[in-house]
Order: structure tokens, then sequence, then C-alpha cells
């Protein structure tokens, strides 16, 4: 039979749009933070802010795309898996398997999330998004459908090893699907366990291994007892050393096989340092050795590993945490720590998303990260506190990992700072300037997350002065212009790289505004970046 087509027939992701009642609301209203002072917690010796957002989550990201618009290294989320046993709330309903526009609903609020995220993310960004089957061929074409320029790969998880029984199959996985920009390397090598680490001489053995192969390949590998202290100097050609050299308590090393011939290292001189890390001492009868693992490989599609196991690293972990805190199915830490960590384990000042924050699992896989190799990573979490989740599971999550708990003490005893926001949201003025008089009322907090600035060194019903380590950002959020002056001289006084944040009703920004004098600061208006921001993104 032959068929014939329309050039009408479209293929693609079709389904009932519903209006989500969130973003209607958004459209008449405009969500601000505001900092809660009394769960905010900061560290001295962690100066970098990681944020904790209460409120639903599309108003979260929607303020962010006007304070984090194309900043965010990583968005990693773990959104409702839709599985129809009422685990979420569509426009004030549960959704559960009877609703007949089940998957539409489900669909059309992950699209209005995703649309959002997009615009926080960096060109080099990676968005990650955990799903099982209910929705997983459904989530891959919205994936294409938004990320249409980008590549998207599907990971497969056990992470359930005992399997949850269904009619005719157990399951023991889920997924994980990452997307980027097409043509880029953004996914780093995984970490391989020590023990599977496979090890081999760093000495070259065959053809073409000989001295006189590679001359800079010859030089000793300085150690002391069991420990790799530094490298020596290429060798000259008149040198012909033993194996093993003593030098007070250090032994020079030389990569000379046990026949006494001279051969060289895999490594020239001046690369050997880059490598430093994958190299170990080996004691023999011979003598010692050195020898070379790769601790990394590239990310496979289909990952097995015993801590993946949500039971034992998601559940009981964060009961241990947050004792009695009645939250279902949390996530293994080490799933997400796995997910992230090969994105930005060589960013190590990334900032990194999850507007379905639940547990705070993200937050704490973050923190893991940076205290194995002293990064910098921040993290954003979004979340409702709907049945107090936000309070009472995601922040006492959070301040719980700041000390050792028993079981655990290898991903507790963390140090970062927090801090806390509730969104609010207020009415939209259809005249704009109207409502950019409205939002200088609600117009700091905007600013502390812009400038990540939260220290108030002066204020004044006029303007507010903040600083943080090596810089001073100053806010006059009033149309009284009679202040200035005195802001100028206060903001001056301050040490670091000086901004200074001006309200103004003028579109054209400070065409009319006299810098004279203000020469060392750096001048930018106020609201009107931040509410026509949000105003293009909202509805997408």
């Amino acid at each position: 039979m032959v068929h014939s087509y329309s050039l009408k027939t479209k293929f693609g992701l079709v389904w009932e749009d519903n209006p989500e009642e969130i973003v209607e609301f958004s459209k008449k209203n405009l969500p601000y933070p505001v900092r809660d002072e009394k769960k905010s917690f900061s560290r001295k010796n962690r100066p970098e802010r990681n944020i904790l957002l209460e409120g639903d989550n599309y108003q979260s990201l929607l303020a962010l795309t006007a304070t984090h618009a194309g900043k965010i290294d990583c968005i990693y989320i773990d959104p409702p898996y839709n599985t129809g046993a009422k685990d979420w709330i569509y426009n004030n309903d549960y959704v559960d398997s009877n609703d007949t526009y089940r998957h539409s609903k489900w669909l059309s609020m992950m699209k209005n999330r995703l649309q959002l995220a997009k615009v926080l993310l960096k060109e080099d960004g990676v968005l990650i998004c955990a799903i099982d089957e209910n929705e997983f061929t459904r989530l891959g074409l919205l994936i294409e459908k938004i990320f249409s320029n980008h590549e998207n790969h599907c990971i497969t998880i056990v992470h359930n090893p005992r399997g949850v029984q269904g009619r005719n199959f157990s399951y023991t996985h889920e997924y994980a699907y990452f997307s980027f920009e097409r043509g880029q390397k953004v996914i780093g090598d995984r970490r391989i366990p020590i023990d599977e680490v496979k090890w081999s001489n760093f000495r070259n053995w065959g053809g073409e291994s000989e001295r006189s192969d590679a001359k800079n390949c010859f030089y000793p590998v300085i150690i002391k007892g069991e420990e790799i202290v530094g490298f020596g100097d290429v060798s000259l050609d008149s040198e012909h050393p033993d194996q093993n050299v003593k030098n007070g308590e250090q032994i020079h090393v030389y990569p000379i096989d046990k026949n006494g011939i001279e051969r060289k290292w895999r490594y020239a001189r001046q690369s050997v340092e880059e490598i430093r890390q994958h190299l170990r001492v080996k004691k023999t009868n011979e003598g010692t050795e050195i020898e070379i693992g790769r601790p990394f490989e590239t990310v496979r599609t289909m990952w097995r590993d015993p801590r993946y196991d949500a039971n034992m690293w998601g559940t009981k972990l964060v009961e241990a945490l947050v004792p009695n805190n009645g939250f279902d199915f949390p996530k293994s830490v080490w799933t997400t720590y796995d997910c992230i960590a090969p994105v930005i384990r060589e960013r190590k000042d990334a900032i990194i998303l999850d507007f379905f924050a639940g547990s705070g699992t993200t937050g704490h896989a973050v923190q893991i990260l940076n205290s194995e190799d002293g990064g910098t990573r921040r993290f954003i979490l979004c979340t409702n506190n709907e049945n107090g989740i936000a309070e009472n599971v995601t922040y006492k999550r959070l301040k719980a990992i700041c000390k050792k708990t028993s079981g655990y003490e290898e991903i507790t005893g963390l140090d970062f700072s927090l801090d806390y926001f509730k969104v609010n949201v207020m009415p939209k003025s259809e005249n704009i300037d109207e409502k950019l008089i409205d939002f200088l009322d609600v117009i700091i907090p905007y600013v502390n997350l812009i400038e990540e600035t939260y220290e108030v060194i002066v204020e004044t019903d006029l303007y507010q002065i903040c600083k943080s380590q090596n810089k001073s950002v100053g806010i006059y959020h009033s149309l009284d212009s009679s202040g200035l002056e005195d802001f100028k001289t206060n903001l001056l006084k301050e040490d670091g790289v000086l901004t200074a944040y001006v309200a103004s009703l003028d579109h054209q920004g400070l065409q009319n505004f006299d810098l004279y004098g203000w020469e060392s600061i750096a001048v930018k208006t106020l609201p009107i970046e931040v509410v026509l921001r949000m105003e293009a993104n909202c509805g997408n």
C-alpha cells in the first residue's frame, strides 16, 4: 500500500496546553524576594552565598530571570514523576491516574518552567532532569522542542536494586536527561572508585621505550616514605644513575628496569606535573616503582553503584539529618552528586540551580564536592512550603549537614553560608511609571541577589549601602534626589569595587543623570531592568 502525506502534516509533540493558574496570576502580579534574617546564616570563611527560595517555583524562576539570566552553570531537577498516585498538584488540584488530561497538565507545567530555565542557563550550561518511565518519552520530546539546538542524552541509573514490582516487570532503574548546546565539550570524566582503578607501570616498556627515544622523559621521581613529593630535572646524557638513589630521607626513582636498562617515563618532565595526582608509589622486592592509574573515565550511559540506592543514601540519610520529616522518596545524594560532578568539577565557582528542591539533595551534593576540592560553588534551591517542606525539611537538612552526623561523617560537617528568601507578590499597575514606583519599595532584595551583598553598612529612608569581601553596593531606592550627595559621600568611604543603583523612571537610563563626581563608581539604574526582564519572560 502506498501512503501519501499532505505537506501540512506535522510531526512532533502536541498536547492540550492547559492554562496554568500561576502563570496567568503572574501576568498580573510581580514576584519579589524577602530575605528571612533569622533563617539565613553566614560563615566568615565561606563568603560565597547559597540561596533557598521558598515559594511557587514558577514565581521563583521568574524572579531569577531578573537576577541570574545567563549565569547558571548547571540546572539539576527531579520533578514530580506523574505516577498517578496524587504526587503533585496542578491548578490547586491533585492529579491522579483517572485524570484524562494527566499527561497534558504535566507537560504544560514542565514547559512553563523549562522555558524560564533556558533563560537562566549560560551558553555552556547543562540541564539535567531526572525522570522515570511514567513521563520518560514525553519529557524527551519536550526537551527537544524547547532546547532545539541542544544535544540531548539519556542516562539509565539503577537506583533501586530490589526493584518496584509492576504487573509485568520489576523496575530497578530511572533516567536522567542531559541537555547542552551542540558541539560543546561540557561533560567531564567520571571519577572511578579507588578499588576499581587499573594501575600500570609509569615506566615505558616494549618498542621505543628506551631513554634514547625521548631524552626529556628520563628524570627522577622524588618520593618520601610512600608519597611522591616532586620531580627532578632531566638527567644529563653523561649521568647513569641506579634505579633507586637515596638522598637523605628521600629516594629518587629513575625509569630503569630490573635488568638495568635505562628506559623512559610515559610523560615528559615538562608535562608530568599535570598528572601527578594519577601516580602512586609501589614497593617491590627489587626496590621502589612508580605506577600510573587513571581514576577517571568517560561518563557511560548505564550507571550502577550501591551508593545510588535511594533507601540507604536517600531515605535513611534524610531521616538521620531530619528525624520524622515525612518526606517520601528522597534521591540518593550520590546519584545527584554523580550527575552534577562531571559538569562542574572543573568549574569551581559554578552556580547550580534546582527548582524542584525537595529535601535539598542538590544543595548537599554541591557542598560535598566543595569540601573535597576547596571549591566555591553555590547552589540556588527553589521549593514551595506545602506541608512545611521548605521550612521543616529542606532548610533543616541544610542546617543539619553543617554538623557531623553519626554514620554519615564523610558527607556532613560541611561549611557554607545560606540566605533564605520568601517569594511574595505585588499587583502590577498597567501604567509603566506607576509600576516602577511601586517596585522601588521591594527592589533592595533584588539588588542583593544580583550583587550577592547582604551586610548592611549604612541605611536611611532613601538608600542602603551593603558590602561583601571585595565590593560595596549602594541602592538609592527613592525618587527624592535630596540625599544623593550624602549617598555618594558614604559610598566613596567604602573599599573595593563600588557600584551604585539609582532610582529612575527615565527609560533611557542615565541619560539625564549628572555623573560628575561619580567617576570611581559604576552607576546603574533601577528598577526598569528588573521589571522589564520579568515581564518579558512571564507567560513566555
